[in-house]
């Protein structure tokens, strides 16, 4: 049973072994401008091109947001910026592939990492199939108006061409683009980046465009009904949009390819955060401003908008070829958008699996790293092969709901592992300093907000649900910071903790609440199949069972070598 709950100290994390030809680690070209260009390439994507429309409208079972779409977007933005800085913290003192299963595995343990690994699949390959399917449809209309038509047999998977009884079909398109980013990432992480920024450039032109020309056609009596549904429809629409908000922890993928990753990771995260929170502010400002809102839900509601604006009666010639080109252009604006996204979760997903195979959690051939590019390269083709596949023949509508709960699962776990590393950290402390008061008695505080919020709260809903779950952690929590020492420090931390990681904890909680039954019994078979895979494999063959006798005292004294904290024992 302890063989469940070891946990890799820092000094293990970051004395990586060589993967049998010389290559200890991957090569570190990353800037934090790299980096915010890297979060913005996974943000911007699918989301603000397709669910805002939904989200204000309404439809799929819940009610639309109207004009506080902007509210709901600030809400989300907000909840992701409590994991933000928990995720900045530990990828500044953790530079290593691997995100939130390596933060896990020096916190919480060998099982608690698998789980996180097998359920970030969730997030990258599960989503990036989604975002494949989506580039195809938007590739599709975008070339037909060169009046180049693909044939059906082309573009549907062959789930759905069997199941309709039309025989053997492919999305073509999506198998494309998905292999052709897997070959710019296998030659190289920089040539990728570069690629990556040049879109990235591209996709917030075409945004800023949108706002522009839109604000001049802006109409204000379309904000009157501002809130049509109230809280209900603010926070419904918020668990919607949070789609057009995954991407920034990918940042964390890439630590071990980043220079002064203890300065650039916060910055690269928190930075794109913020930038496209902004641009989504203003986005849905104008869209709800150009047309009615329960007008939007539509799969593209960007072009929808603009398509109702150029039918109003009175408009000159001018201002119609105007708002036919600006058509265009915000097809364009997605298409490169996608591949933004296409690009940075084909790049995030197989350093998980490299991170998981360096551990001997995964067959030791998917840590090797290519001798020239000194890329993930194995990890990279499998990855992309089989999101290609599956982006082909697959029909994935069933569970899209699985990206959205397994990122936010894997929020969870980050916010819960920087309090409990901070927590064993100052128990070790010789200090005298007890930083955490003033926040340990704002959490006692929070947690009996909480309590009752979750008993006057209608019986099942999320909010019943999430004030009863989380008022005992945000309690238990209070309780034991309120008197904790100092904890050494780190090159970067989440502020005003332990109130911080519990309010992260509280967010995506609470979204997860909003998913339906069906997803959580999806979430829980697929989180069954990983653990069946690690019982069988890789707890037998985990590096943990043949320890390095320097591995036997996994704490640091503090020297200059020391990186930022006194890890676990």
């Amino acid at each position: 049973m302890n063989a469940l709950f070891r946990t890799k100290s820092i000094r293990q994390v970051m004395s990586q072994p060589s993967d049998g030809e010389g290559h200890t680690g991957l090569k570190r070209v990353l800037g934090a401008k790299d980096l915010i260009a890297l979060g913005i390439g996974a943000i911007i994507g699918a989301g603000i091109f397709a669910t805002t429309g939904t989200a204000a409208a309404g439809g799929g079972g819940h009610v639309g947001a109207g004009p506080a779409i902007v509210l709901s977007y600030i809400l989300v933005a907000i909840a992701c910026g409590f994991c933000a800085l928990c995720y900045a913290e530990f990828a500044s003192v953790i530079p290593i592939a691997g995100s939130a299963y390596t933060y896990a595995y020096v916190t919480l343990g060998e099982l608690a990492a698998w789980i996180i690994g097998w359920d970030l699949i969730l997030e990258y390959a599960v989503g990036n199939v989604a975002v494949a399917i989506s580039w195809a449809g938007y590739f599709r209309s975008f070339i037909k108006g060169f009046g180049i038509q693909i044939s059906d047999k082309f573009m549907t998977a062959t789930t759905i061409s069997m199941h309709e009884g039309h025989g053997f079909s492919f999305n073509l398109p999506a198998l494309g683009i998905v292999l052709l980013m897997t070959v710019l990432l296998v030659r190289g992480v920089k040539e990728s980046i570069n690629f990556n920024n040049f879109v990235v450039l591209v996709k917030i032109a075409v945004l800023v465009f949108f706002v522009g020309l839109g604000f001049v056609y802006v109409e204000p009596s379309n904000w009157n009904d501002f809130a049509p549904n109230g809280w209900k429809g603010i926070h419904q629409a918020a668990a919607v949009v949070f789609f057009a908000y995954i991407g920034f922890d990918a940042v964390s993928t890439a630590a071990e390819e980043t220079e002064n990753p203890e300065k650039n990771l916060p910055i690269g995260m928190i930075g794109s955060l913020v930038i496209c929170t902004l641009l989504y502010i203003a986005i849905s400002l104008v869209m709800t401003g150009l047309a009615p809102w329960n007008l939007l839900g539509t799969a593209d509601p960007m072009a929808t908008a603009l398509e109702i604006v150029q039918a109003r009666p009175g408009l000159s010639a001018s201002s119609q070829q105007v708002l036919s080109f600006s058509h265009f252009v915000v097809t364009i604006g997605a298409l490169f958008s996608m591949t933004a996204v296409l690009l940075v979760f084909q790049l995030g997903q197989p350093r998980i699996f490299f991170s998981m195979a360096r551990d001997g959690l995964l067959p030791k051939f998917f840590a090797a790293i290519h001798p020239v590019y000194q890329t993930p390269h194995v990890t990279t083709i499998l990855t992309g092969v089989l999101v290609a596949v599956a982006a082909a023949f697959m029909d994935i509508a069933i569970v899209i709901d699985l990206c959205n709960i397994g990122t936010l699962f894997a929020f969870v776990i980050v916010c819960a592992a920087v309090l409990l590393l901070r927590y064993r950290d100052g128990l070790r402390s010789q200090s005298q300093v007890r930083p955490y008061t003033l926040s340990s008695y704002v959490t006692l505080l929070f947690s009996v907000v909480l309590l009752v919020w979750g008993v006057m709260s209608p019986k099942m809903s999320s909010d019943q649900l999430t004030g009863l779950l989380c008022a005992p952690v945000a309690l238990w929590v209070g309780l034991v910071y309120r008197q904790l020492p100092q904890a050494s420090k780190r090159p970067f931390t989440a502020p005003f903790a332990p109130f911080t990681p519990v309010c992260g904890i509280v967010s995506c909680v609470y979204l997860m609440m909003e998913s339906p039954a069906t997803t959580w019994v999806r979430f829980f078979v697929w989180l069954a199949v990983g653990l069946a895979i690690y019982f069988f494999y890789g707890k037998g063959n985990s590096v943990l069972n043949h320890p390095q006798p320097e591995d036997l005292d996994t704490g640091f004294t503090r020297t200059d070598e020391d990186p930022g904290f006194t890890p676990e024992r």
